[in-house]
């Protein structure tokens, strides 16, 4: 696989992936749990917490979604999106131990947040290093082959 293609792959799934915090975050903040079946939450501070989640949940999504036309080097701003994302599912492991399993929709966030971002973060890393290789003066195929 040229890296010209694997770049395009990794970017397309990169934006894919952005999707679900877009997609989510956006109808979290719009219609607070309501989003998910839930009634109105009572007291009002969880749903304002909720959203409030929900808004960097969003954020998130759109930082991703900024890394996607320059993959090859946006690895620091990955790799720290990355880290928050993982935090998060980290931190729903703390609610399966103390609460319970939850709903199939957060058990997909969960394998999102601990399997597919990191799978994600370790791509983005070689990938980034490979395209460095062939767009340096000493890339032993320099930058052609990547176009």
């Amino acid at each position: 696989m040229t890296v010209a293609f694997e770049r395009r792959i990794l970017q397309a799934v990169v934006a894919l992936a952005c999707l679900v915090p877009l997609l989510v975050g956006g109808q979290s903040v719009l219609h607070g749990p309501g989003f998910l079946g839930h009634p109105p939450v009572i007291p009002v501070d969880l749903d304002s917490h909720f959203r409030y989640i929900s808004g960097i949940f969003f954020a998130v999504g759109i930082a991703f979604a900024t890394c996607v036309p320059h993959i090859e080097s946006s690895g620091p701003r990955f790799r720290l999106l990355g880290a928050l994302v993982v935090c998060g599912g980290l931190a729903r492991v703390v609610s399966l131990l103390g609460v319970g399993a939850p709903s199939a929709g957060h058990v997909f966030g969960f394998g999102m947040e601990l399997g597919a971002v990191p799978l994600l973060m370790l791509w983005q890393a070689r990938f980034a290093r490979r395209w460095a290789s062939t767009h340096s003066p000493s890339g032993r195929d320099g930058p052609a082959a990547a176009r």
